[in-house]
């Protein structure tokens, strides 16, 4: 088991839900742990949105799960993350606070960031959440 932080559409609801994401693979569905976030900046890619992590950054809104270690490689596929290739996406980790009972807990978590030099010229998403940028026509 272990954790992931989703900012985009890995989102529940989202056009890669990562609990349709597990149901197709016959794995395990994910625990929903808690909202969280991180900062940085996100990033309007058209279809999908890409996190610049940035420590003096914005608040980017999340979501992080439990999940068994068998959706990884699902979740690398969805992002196009394979061992030796340089893409868009790539795998890090990084410790992310969940809020939980109140209080914020650092959970360290699997994340699908973009560098800096991919996101150069696209549209910032201000407020830091792809859903509402989403669903507000951004």
């Amino acid at each position: 088991m272990q954790y992931v932080f989703v900012y985009g559409t890995l989102r529940a609801g989202e056009v890669n839900d990562i609990n349709a994401a597990a149901q197709r693979h016959a794995i395990a569905a994910p625990t929903r742990i808690g909202a969280a976030h991180v900062a940085g900046r996100l990033y309007d890619f058209g279809s999908y949105p890409g996190l610049v992590l940035d420590d003096a950054g914005a608040p980017i809104h999340g979501e992080v799960y439990r999940i068994e270690d068998a959706l990884v490689p699902v979740l690398d596929e969805i992002e196009h993350v394979y061992p030796g290739v340089e893409g868009l996406f790539r795998a890090h980790r990084l410790h992310v606070e969940v809020e939980l009972d109140g209080a914020a807990t650092p959970i360290d978590c699997l994340i699908y960031p973009v560098t800096a030099a991919a996101a150069q010229g696209l549209p910032r998403i201000e407020g830091g959440d792809w859903i509402a940028h989403r669903t507000a026509g951004g």
